[in-house]
């Protein structure tokens, strides 16, 4: 794919779709799409065509932990600080299951929601997750085995 409107076109939804995931807030998930695909406009190494969705994802997911250290070094926090994965919530009226759901996906730790994104809503391979993530494979499969039996959990209980 050569033509980056193209790209942008076919990528931008999934990549807003795994940032508003991770982050939790809508208008933080539109700023790392935009810049997301900014980066890889401007990037001077060619994009691999065979894991372009990988490496848009590696770049959200890199833009997104930037994004919280920068945050976690400016805010206090505190026990009454609201739950970010609310906000989208409330907004789509979504069902208690589905808030149950989004909460305990946000309890998750970083790298383990990433991959039970990428793989679960993305449909990436094990091996691109453990290319964008850069883990094993073996350990790949264990992050994201682990994250569904949290969200199994949940959805039982």
């Amino acid at each position: 794919m050569t033509d980056f409107g193209e790209l942008y076109k076919k990528y931008a939804p999934d990549v807003y779709r795994f940032a508003l995931y991770l982050s939790g807030e809508k208008s933080e998930a539109e700023d790392i799409t935009s810049e997301t695909f900014v980066r890889a406009w401007t990037s001077p190494e060619a994009i691999r065509v065979a894991t372009v969705k990988a490496y848009l994802f590696t770049i959200a997911r890199n833009l997104y932990r930037h994004s919280w250290r920068k945050k976690s070094r400016n805010v206090a926090l505190n026990d009454e600080m609201r739950d970010p994965a609310a906000s989208p919530e409330a907004r789509a009226g979504a069902s208690a299951e589905l808030r149950a759901v989004f909460a305990a996906l946000q309890q998750l730790p970083e790298e383990d929601r990433a991959a039970l994104l990428m793989r679960a809503n993305e449909g990436l391979s094990y091996e691109e997750i453990s290319q964008a993530l850069g883990l094993s494979l073996a350990s790949v499969k264990v992050k994201i085995h682990r994250a569904r039996l949290v969200l199994l959990k949940v959805r039982d209980a």
